[in-house]
Parts: structure tokens; C-alpha cells; sequence
């Protein structure tokens, strides 16, 4: 097997049974702010692209390009396809020129023969690909959905977990045995703490303690699998636009959440996860490919010296900004002017009948939210299902936003159904909050359309069984964390009175069992004697 990396999440696994092509990501996404880092646009896309497979793990876009899967890659590729509750991925590969899918179960293993899925439990035959894709459908999970694949040519196991946080990890041991090269993110892909207003000192203090909460997550992840290789990716993008530069890790900032890969391997290494024998850490850059068979690696070659990227990081980023700035002025140009009608109107009518179809997560909410948007102020009235003006009495909202009139107008035009997957990853905006984070909120912004709406309201209605329980550090507390249920057997660290859980970052107070991240979510937990 040849697993190739062809920039941030993206990869090229070549078989004896044929190439998959994995999230091939390259032209500037979330209004221009985010960029592929390193830069992978010189590829020899053409040749990259006339895959057998592909697969695009979710709708986020720096995983789906649609610019560049539409140039170049092969619309006769047979799509790989997530088991989501909404069909909105595929819908988009449809309307691209894909035209083949397997449509696979969620943690199921496939046998693929010619192109087609057989009976797995059928003797192997040459060329042969076993394949599984861990599919993770809560609303926080991407747009409605994000996923890991495993592929299997008969010797190597490679596992793409991308930016996944898959929460049951012991399907891939008990259907592959083993995995030989593990490709995971490490790194920073959110838009806090940098846009709220809260002092710079205390702003530097979140950033540090998220910076270091991804690596600790990524390091339980390999952990968990156990893999003799591990590549870190799907990360960090760049940010070019001279308004953003200050958010790229090129200037010693502790409270930086975008570490790079040279960071990340220090990590493993002085934590002991890198042992020397297992957990061994490959830096790949674009091009960069790994031969192996089994866990044995044959060779790793890059185009050029990584040191030639990371020596100076600030000079390289440069050469890139000076690159892409004409890219960069052409997406702008795309964007909505600011001027226009009033913005009542257009957010009503897009907002409101959202909001009749989701008492759960308005009542989840909880409290009207404030978009400010220059001289224009829009309240987003959850407790009555109304977006209206706002009013005297309303003081200052326990969530707002702040964003720019051409964004606002650009969405709109658009009849985008994710502003998390378009406004707020670009960090093109400011935000305040009073209290903690509100979890309804952000998914009522990534399901603006009538079926992402319902599936958010019942998947938050329907009953989880939360009987099982664990002993930690001198806890009994409840197995699967309140948020998305992940194992707090591995990803549960107690401090004091606190339990956090790493798979998100979450936070609770033990004693009460309080969550202390966001509203609700509370916890089942005792002290024990002993």
C-alpha cells in the first residue's frame, strides 16, 4: 500500500485493488479565511484525480471542495458514502457529476470486488478491498454528520479518522485486528476562543488550555487504536488574509490553538506516546508518501525537505500570502454587497419557520440572541419563535454576535443551511457570551433547512441508556459522557473535584455533577469511600 498525503485531511491510498482519493481540499474556504497548509495547489491534481474511489468524509469544506472536485477529479470514481441521516452529502456529489455510490452501514465492514460490495464473510480473493466507514451523526458532529474510514487491501490497515472523534474504537479491533498507519487531526479547527470578547490575558489563557486539550485528545485517540504508524493532519489550516495572519502558530504564542505538525510530534514524544516501537510518529507534508506492507514501512519520501517549511514558518507563510492574494481578492469579489434592503425581512423569513419546527432546541436555547450587524441590530427571539427589532426593554443579550453586512447578505443569497460551516469557522466575526456555551444554539445555525432541523430535534428527544457506570480516580461516575456519549473509560481525566472529558473538551464538577461547559448535561457521580 502507498498512502500519500495531499494536503490537510486529504490522501491517496493506492492498492492492488485500486487508488481512493480522500478529501481532496485546495482552493481558500470559509470566506476566503482558511487555506491548506502546507500549500498542496502544484500537486499533480490531474493525475490525483483519476481515482477508482472517492471519499469525502462530511460536508465541511475543507474537506469538501466542490471548486476542485468538479475540475479534477474522475466523475466516474465510485463515491465511498458515510451512512448519515441526511442524504445532503451525496445530494452535493450528485449535483457535481457523481454518478456511483456504495452506500455503506455505519461500523459495518465491506468486501468490495470489482467495484461492487460482496459477501464479506466470502473467501478473500486477490484485489479484494475491505473497507468500514465509522459514521458519527450527532449534530455536533460536522454538518449533521463526520466519519473515519478503514481500508483493508489485504496486508496494511489504514485508518483515516480525519477529524472524526469516533466514540466506540473496538469495532476496528474486532472486525480488522490491527491497524498499521493511523491519519488523525491534532490541531485546532474552531473558531474560540479568538473571536469573543473577553481581556487578551484571559483569551491567551483559554487558547493555551484549548491548544493543549487537542493534543491530549489526539494522543488518547492513538492511544486507544494502536497503531504502529500515526500521521498528524487534517491540520492546521493558514490564514493569509492580512487581517487574520495574527492567527497563524508562526510567533511563539502559548495561547496559539493552531499547532503544526513539528509540534504535535514533539508532543508524542514527550509524553510517551511515541514509544519507538509502536505509536511511531511520520511527518507528511503534500506529496509525501509512505510505502508499507503491513506495519513494516518501506520508505517514506517527501518532495522536498519538511525543514524547508517549518525552519522558518513565518517566511513560508509569507511567500504564500504573497501567492494566494489575488485568490483571495477574487473570492471577496463574490461576496454580497453590504448595502441592501433592511435585514429583518430576509433573516425572518429564513429563520422563523426554523424555529416553529424546534421547541426543543428553542427551548434549549432559552434566550433571545443578538445579531448585530453594522447599524442593524436583529433579535433572534427563541422563547417565542419570532425574529424581531429590538426592543427597550431588552438589555444586553446573554449571546450576540457581531458580523459584517456582506456576510450576513452573502449566506442569505446563497440560502446556506450552516452558518457554523461558513461564517463562524472564518473567524470573520466577534461574539460575546454571558454564561457558558450554548450547544442548541450553534446547532439551530448548522440546520437551517427543514430536515436538518428535525433529525437536531430528535436526535436531542431521544432517550440514551445511561445505566452503565465506571470507577475513576475515586468516582463512580456514569460511562458515556452527557454530551455525545463518548467512553469515559479512555477519554474521562479527573482532576480534584473535576472530570473532563477530552473526545470535546467538556467539563463537570464531580460533587454536584454540574456541567460546568454548558447548560445542562449533568452527570451521575459519587464519591467512594475507599
Amino acid at each position: 500500500m502507498q498512502v500519500t498525503s495531499v494536503g490537510h485531511a486529504g490522501f491517496h491510498i493506492q492498492t492492488a485493488a485500486g487508488s481512493i482519493l480522500c478529501d481532496p481540499w485546495v482552493n481558500p474556504a470559509y470566506f476566503a479565511s482558511w487555506v491548506p497548509f502546507p500549500d498542496n495547489s502544484e500537486l499533480d491534481w490531474k493525475t490525483l484525480g483519476d481515482c477508482d474511489y472517492l471519499y469525502v468524509s462530511h460536508l465541511h469544506r475543507d474537506h469538501f471542495d466542490a471548486a476542485h472536485l468538479a475540475e479534477y477529479i474522475n466523475k466516474d470514481a465510485i463515491v465511498l458514502l458515510p451512512d448519515y441521516p441526511v442524504p445532503d452529502l451525496q445530494r452535493e456529489l450528485e449535483a457535481l457529476g457523481f454518478h456511483k455510490f456504495i452506500e455503506t452501514t455505519d461500523s459495518t465492514k465491506h468486501r468490495i470486488r470489482g467495484g461492487e460490495i460482496v459477501d464479506s464473510q466470502a473467501p478473500r480473493q486477490a484485489g479484494d478491498l475491505d473497507i468500514m466507514i465509522i459514521a458519527l451523526r450527532a449534530p455536533a458532529d460536522g454538518p449533521i454528520g463526520d466519519s473515519g474510514l478503514i481500508v483493508d487491501d489485504g496486508e496494511t490497515v489504514v485508518f483515516n479518522m480525519n477529524d472524526a472523534r469516533p466514540i466506540d474504537l473496538d469495532v476496528i479491533t474486532e472486525e480488522f485486528g490491527r491497524v498499521d498507519i493511523h491519519l488523525l487531526q491534532y490541531s485546532g479547527a474552531i473558531w474560540y476562543p479568538m473571536v469573543y470578547d473577553i481581556p487578551k490575558r484571559t483569551k491567551s489563557n483559554f487558547g493555551a488550555q484549548k491548544r493543549q486539550r487537542g493534543m491530549d485528545r489526539a494522543r488518547a485517540f492513538i492511544e486507544a487504536v494502536d497503531a504502529t504508524w500515526v500521521v498528524p493532519s487534517a491540520g492546521p489550516p493558514v490564514f493569509l488574509d492580512d487581517e487574520l495572519r495574527y492567527l497563524n502558530d508562526d510567533h511563539d504564542d502559548p495561547g496559539n490553538i493552531f499547532p503544526d505538525q513539528v509540534t504535535f510530534l514533539d508532543q508524542m514524544r514527550e509524553h510517551g506516546t511515541d514509544t519507538g516501537e509502536k505509536h511511531r510518529g511520520l511527518m507528511m507534508i503534500p506529496g509525501s508518501t509512505a510505502s508499507l506492507t503491513g506495519a513494516e514501512l518501506h520508505e517514506l519520501s517527501h518532495p522536498i525537505a519538511p525543514d524547508e517549511i517549518f525552519g522558518d514558518k513565518a517566511a513560508y507563510i509569507e511567500k504564500m500570502a504573497q501567492k494566494f492574494a489575488p485568490i483571495i481578492a477574487a473570492d471577496k469579489a463574490t461576496w454580497a454587497p453590504a448595502e441592501g434592503e433592511p435585514l429583518l425581512s430576509p433573516l425572518r423569513d429564513k429563520f422563523e419557520p426554523i424555529m416553529k419546527q424546534s421547541d426543543l432546541i428553542c427551548d434549549g436555547i432559552g434566550y433571545p440572541v443578538g445579531l448585530v450587524m453594522g447599524d442593524e441590530t436583529v433579535v433572534l427571539d427563541f422563547p417565542n419563535r419570532v425574529v424581531r427589532e429590538r426592543e427597550e426593554g431588552d438589555g444586553k443579550y446573554r449571546y450576540g454576535f457581531r458580523i459584517a453586512k456582506e456576510l450576513v447578505r452573502t449566506v442569505l443569497r446563497d440560502d446556506e443551511p450552516d452558518w457554523v460551516n461558513t461564517i463562524f469557522l472564518s473567524t470573520r466575526f466577534t461574539t460575546w457570551r454571558i454564561g457558558g456555551y450554548n450547544e442548541f444554539l450553534y446547532t439551530f445555525f448548522k440546520c437551517l433547512t427543514d430536515e436538518r432541523i428535525a433529525y437536531a430535534d430528535g436526535w436531542f428527544a431521544e432517550a440514551h441508556d445511561d445505566t452503565a457506570v465506571i470507577e475513576k480516580d475515586g468516582w463512580e461516575i456514569q460511562r458515556r459522557c452527557p454530551h455525545l456519549k463518548a467512553d469515559l473509560t479512555k477519554f474521562g481525566v479527573v482532576e480534584g473535584d473535576k472530570l473532563t472529558c477530552n473526545l470535546h473538551g467538556w467539563q463537570w464538577d464531580l460533587p454536584s455533577g454540574r456541567c460546568l461547559t454548558s447548560k445542562g448535561h449533568e452527570l451521575r457521580s459519587t464519591k467512594l469511600d475507599h
